[in-house]
Formats: structure tokens, C-alpha cells, sequence
């Protein structure tokens, strides 16, 4: 019974999180406190939890990672630079988790699901650019090019951080997408995702998401794909700050393992064929509802 509910948890996480590029904690974590609270499962600390979670979360990531990969939808060089900033944003987060107790994880873990349910409504805007818009662009990108002096153009070879990445991508609808950021922004904003995966054990998509498509304008397909990889290599270096502190559930690990990979390849044939728009509004909902019961928790 326990290892098919496991199973059962794991497959549903594994399938939200790669449709939506969230690694899946945000249903593995208050889904072992919950059913370990009824007496279903072993009741676990919010850590044990968190740790347990990690390590099911690069299953997650390398599954998910592995499907969009076939269908070029990874943008590697994005997602490695991010890394920079969440993997060792994931391991003080890891550190900093042991210091909570039950009813502080709640509290906050509740208002965080809630703030992310909010934060991703901004991701319904339209990111997409027309193909004028985007040839636009293109020639003003190249008139500035033209008029740049040789001592600017070594400047902005020096300072690699300080100089905009730009980034084309058309999908196979033949919508066109201009997306862009600044290295050390970019990898600042992903230092703060680690950190809050690896506080919370949810892999950090939920919050890299939406900042990839309102912030740095990326196609919402790419930046699930590239969630998804960024997920793999902050979760294997988070998890294994927690299996140094002796934070996994092996049994539970190796019961959600299955669930999770195959979960995870359903999540991302979903993906290409779900509106961006309705797997928006699920997941905001999924996020209002694990977070106020988590908040009734920690104040009841």
C-alpha cells in the first residue's frame, strides 16, 4: 500500500513537474509531511523530507532533460550559466533548512507556494515577438554594431559578464521569439532559485520559470527544457548536502524514483501539445492550494 502510494505521488510529480519545469518538490514535500501526518506513510521531519525530495528531483530533471533534448528545445549554454548562481544558491539553501522547525517549514514553505502562484500570472503575458518585430530588432542589433568604436569592442570582449546575451528561437508553429539577459543579472537571480530549492526541496522552477519568461522574455517551451536541466545539476549537488546530513529516506527515495521518471516523461509529451496558457492556470491552482494548507498547518 505505501509503496503504490509512493509510486502514485512520484508519477504525479514527475508529470507536473516536467510540464510545467518545477523538478516536482512542490508535490513530493507536502505530500510525505501530509500522508506521514495521517499515519499512511512514516512520518518524516520537513529535512528528511526536503533531502528525500532532491535526490527523487534529479531523476526528475535527467528524464525530463532527456526527452526536450530530442526535440532541441534545451538551451544549454543559458542553463549552465544559471547553474553558476543556483548550485551553490542550493547547497547554503540546504544548510540554512536544517535550522526550521516543523511549524516555521509550513509557514513558510505555504507562503512561498502562494507567492509563486502570483508571481506566475505575470508569465501569462505575451512573450512572443512577430517576425517583423523580430527582423526589427536584428537591424538595430547590427546599425549599433556598425557604429561601435574598436575600444568599445574590446571593452565588451573584456567584460563578458556586462555584455547582453541575445537568443532567436522559432517554434515549430512558426512563432518567432527574441529573448536576452545579462550574464551576472542572470546569474544572480539564479543563486536566490537555488537557494530557495534547496531550502525548500522543490528544485527551484517554480520561481525560474516565470523569471525566465517575464524577465528574460524566453519561450516558455525553452525555458521548461531548460528548467528541467538546471534542475538535474542544483538537485544532485543539493541532494548530496543532504545525504551528508543523513536527510534521505532511502525507502521513500527508491519508491518515488520510478513513479517520478516515468511521470516525468509523460509531463514532457504533455508539454509539446498543452496551451502554455491553460498549463498556467493549473499549476497557479496547484500552488494556492498546497500553500494555504500548509499555512492552516503551521497556525492550527
Amino acid at each position: 500500500m505505501a509503496y503504490m502510494l509512493l509510486f502514485l505521488i512520484g508519477f504525479i510529480a514527475g508529470t507536473v513537474g516536467s510540464l510545467a519545469g518545477l523538478g516536482g518538490g512542490v508535490i513530493i514535500v507536502p505530500s510525505l509531511l501530509f500522508f506521514g501526518a495521517l499515519g499512511w506513510l512514516s512520518a518524516v521531519t520537513p529535512q528528511v523530507a526536503v533531502g528525500t525530495s532532491l535526490v527523487v528531483i534529479i531523476f526528475n530533471g535527467l528524464s525530463s532533460t532527456l526527452s526536450y533534448m530530442k526535440d532541441k528545445m534545451v538551451d544549454y549554454q543559458s542553463g549552465l550559466l544559471f547553474c553558476l548562481g543556483s548550485v551553490p544558491g542550493a547547497v547554503i539553501g540546504a544548510w540554512v533548512n536544517n535550522t526550521l522547525s516543523a511549524a516555521h517549514f509550513s509557514l513558510y514553505f505555504g507562503l512561498f507556494l502562494i507567492a509563486m502562484s502570483l508571481f506566475l500570472s505575470l508569465s501569462q503575458k505575451k512573450t512572443k515577438r512577430s517576425a517583423d518585430e523580430t527582423a526589427a530588432a536584428t537591424e538595430n542589433e547590427r546599425e549599433s554594431s556598425r557604429s561601435e568604436t574598436k575600444a568599445e569592442t574590446r571593452l565588451k570582449r573584456a567584460s563578458w559578464w556586462a555584455r547582453k546575451v541575445m537568443r532567436t528561437y522559432t517554434e515549430r508553429n512558426g512563432e518567432t521569439f527574441v529573448y536576452g539577459y545579462y550574464p551576472l543579472a542572470a546569474i544572480a537571480i539564479a543563486f536566490v532559485v537555488g537557494f530557495f530549492g534547496g531550502l525548500f526541496g522543490i528544485g527551484g522552477g517554480s520561481l525560474m520559470v516565470p523569471a525566465m519568461i517575464v524577465l528574460f522574455r524566453f519561450p516558455p517551451h525553452v525555458a521548461v527544457a531548460t528548467s528541467m536541466l538546471m534542475i538535474f545539476l542544483s538537485s544532485l549537488v543539493g541532494s548530496l548536502t543532504h545525504v551528508a546530513m543523513g536527510n534521505v529516506q532511502w525507502s521513500f527515495a527508491l519508491a518515488l524514483i520510478p513513479g517520478v521518471w516515468i511521470g516525468a516523461k509523460t509531463g514532457a509529451w504533455i508539454n509539446k501539445r498543452m496551451p502554455s496558457r491553460t498549463l498556467v492556470v493549473v499549476l497557479r491552482l496547484v500552488l494556492v492550494l498546497l500553500g494555504a494548507r500548509l499555512v492552516w498547518e503551521s497556525l492550527a
